[in-house]
């Protein structure tokens, strides 16, 4: 059974820093696409960034670019989001995700990923 654990969100004043973790078991992490999902309130799940299961492609939304970095070590099964420079408008809970097919980086629907994390909060105060 695919399990994904995050970790290290919390409150922060705008401008700060925050790095998200996200501890994978039961697949072979090295094998499959990774990324990050967020849901503020009011809002759709979206897209924040991803990366392929070798690490040599990533993908982001706009809202994030120059100020995020999504990496893995898939020695230590874990996914990374370093999120800087944080605006009140990133708050939200952040969801890791794993593809659903391995060896496959074809999109960044919702719908291309099959497990999900149950998310950790991220506030982002002005």
């Amino acid at each position: 059974q695919v399990r994904l654990v995050e970790s290290g969100g919390g409150l922060v004043q705008a401008g700060g820093s925050l790095r998200l973790s996200c501890a994978a078991s039961g697949l072979t992490f090295s094998i499959y696409t990774m990324g990050w999902f967020r849901l503020a309130p009011g809002k759709e799940r979206e897209f924040v960034a991803a990366i392929s299961w070798t690490g040599s492609l990533t993908s982001y939304t706009d809202s994030v670019k120059g100020r995020f970095t999504i990496s893995r070590d898939n020695a230590k099964h874990t996914l990374y989001l370093q999120m800087n420079s944080l605006k009140p408008e990133d708050t939200a809970v952040y969801y890791c995700a794993a593809y659903k097919s391995a060896y496959s980086y074809q999109g960044t629907k919702r719908l291309d990923f099959g497990s999900w994390g149950q998310g950790t909060q991220v506030t982002v105060s002005s």
